[in-house]
């Protein structure tokens, strides 16, 4: 039996091994695209590529076999800048959205596109979680929140934008009138606090997101209730204050304490909190350089000074957002400062590097042509946009069904499970280091459960083997020549007709979004 050493640590495989099954032994995680074990080796994405010691050039560690005394390195820079390449190389030809353009465009970065597919599936409970992953306050915001995820919907191309605000009220609104709202899980007590100081939408938020982490978390406020310029600010007939209040309810209800009617400088000081809680967060709405000098902070320009993506003050474990840093005009930019805030506040209390929440990988396919706008239309109904007879009120069960199946589902529906989209994010690969003539967007949704995007395709067959090993009678194949090869079904034959057994098995294996369930 060979024996080898990777990265410094040796290791015995059986007569026949891979370098990739060797690395595997010893727990070496190398990254893959094209490879999965019950398939032939096709070394089509070389993303696996190791250096080896009396080689000149790297190789694909899937296909390479063992031999006695070989030494290999997996994690030098020479083998990270060929993987990175690689990876630019397939992003190159690689057509179609991570996330959609109403996802990207989301302050808060909800998915919106998930949210509502789930609608339009009557699957209430998952949509209601998808909102509250990203947004602390949906049906507050869903009537006063501005839409600038609208301005994103490429439904406005064809006629009117989705009323994707409106949708979101929706779910929210059915959930606060069930008997049992939504509850998410919060980890286990950490034995350690956070004192936020404000109650209004970033206050609100960060206690949200923070409680569900395992802190102990207090909201403190001047004012007799929570709820900052929601509670006082914005007329009732645009806001009902029963919401809000109905809303802040459930953050409560995580556990989350309120202490109203207590103002900072007064009642307490910058330095108690430091001493009694683990971290700060101060979201007291605007103001003046001398309170912010008084808490011993640093004022900038609009308010406290702090770090644009960490949200860090000048003082160690004092963090600060919303109104109190820079006048937010939407209440969507405080919550989503709230959510990321919470996400630093997290590294910080957890001993890891603050770096706040990364930032995800995304591909875009920019305008549209006008043959990819008729294909994007397909995949949406034909109705036009829901439109209500009173401004205020929300949609009727119906009404949602409606608006929802307008959509056109612009995101990749694998986007979260894309090996691509995730060794991209490891290796921080550019899209658009290497550039070219851009194919047309296509996509096939002949199949009731699988959607096709050939865009997305990196050939690297294993569609092909499994279908064909399945014993589909049609199955998938290679088309065209050189650049312009891709896998399609043969013939004039549809993808329900190509994939009749082995979808499932397909789209469990391909790496990228290009085969896809539509749910």
């Amino acid at each position: 039996m060979p024996k080898l050493t990777i990265d410094n640590r040796e290791v015995e495989v059986a007569d026949g091994a891979t370098i990739l099954d060797a690395a595997g032994k010893l727990g070496i995680e190398i990254p893959t695209l094209c490879f999965l074990e019950v398939c032939k080796p096709s070394t089509s994405c070389m993303v696996c590529v190791v250096k080896v010691e009396g080689l000149v050039s790297l190789v694909p560690a899937c296909a390479t076999i063992v031999r006695d005394g070989m030494q290999v390195e997996s994690d030098c820079n020479q083998v990270h800048e060929a993987r990175k390449a690689a990876l630019e190389l397939l992003l190159s030809d690689h057509l179609g959205d991570c996330l959609g353009p109403c996802h990207t465009i989301c302050p808060a970065q909800m998915n919106i596109p998930l949210m509502i597919r789930q609608i339009a599936a009557e699957k209430l409970s998952d949509a209601i979680a998808t909102v509250k992953e990203d947004i602390a306050l949906p049906a507050v915001l869903g009537r006063i929140c501005p839409k600038p995820c609208e301005r994103g919907c490429r439904r406005a191309a064809i006629d009117e934008a989705v009323s994707i605000c409106l949708l979101k009220r929706y779910v929210a609104d059915v959930d606060l009138q069930s008997a049992r709202p939504y509850s998410p899980t919060c980890k286990p007590g950490r034995d350690k606090r956070v004192a936020i100081v404000g109650a209004g939408p970033a206050g609100l938020a960060t206690g949200y997101y923070l409680q569900q982490a395992g802190y102990g978390c207090t909201i403190f406020d001047d004012h007799e209730k929570p709820g900052g310029m929601l509670q006082y600010g914005v007329p009732e007939q645009e806001l009902p204050r029963y919401v809000l209040d109905n809303e802040i309810a459930l953050i409560e209800k995580l556990g989350v304490k309120f202490l109203c009617k207590t103002r900072i400088g007064d009642m307490l000081s910058m330095e108690s909190l430091r001493r009694d809680f683990d971290a700060v967060f101060v979201a007291t709405g605007a103001l003046e350089t001398a309170d912010v000098e008084s808490m011993g902070l640093k004022a900038g320009s609009k308010g406290i000074a702090m770090d644009g993506k960490t949200y860090q003050t000048n003082l160690p474990g004092v963090f600060a957002g919303g109104d109190a840093v820079h006048k937010r005009k939407l209440a969507i930019r405080a919550v989503a400062d709230g959510k990321e805030a919470a996400a630093s506040i997290d590294q910080y209390l957890s001993g890891q590097p603050v770096t706040g929440p990364a930032k995800p990988f995304n591909t875009r396919i920019g305008k549209l042509k006008d043959d990819e706008k008729e294909t994007f239309a397909a995949c949406g109904s034909e109705s036009p946009r829901v439109t209500l007879p009173e401004q205020g009120d929300g949609f009727t069960d119906e009404q949602a069904r409606i608006e929802a199946a307008r959509c056109l589902h612009c995101d990749c529906r694998k986007a979260d499970d894309c090996k691509l989209r995730q060794h991209s994010q490891s290796y921080q690969a550019r899209a658009g280091r290497y550039k070219g003539d851009r194919r047309s967007f296509t996509q096939q949704v002949q199949h009731p459960e699988v959607i096709y995007e050939s865009g997305k395709c990196i050939d690297c067959g294993l569609c092909v083997q499994i279908a064909a090993e399945a014993g589909e009678k049609i199955g998938l194949t290679f088309v065209g020549r050189g650049f312009d090869v891709r896998v399609a079904v043969p013939f004039d034959y549809s993808m329900a007709q190509a994939l009749e057994r082995a979808a499932g098995k397909c789209v469990a294996a391909c790496p990228t979004g290009a085969l896809a369930f539509t749910g």
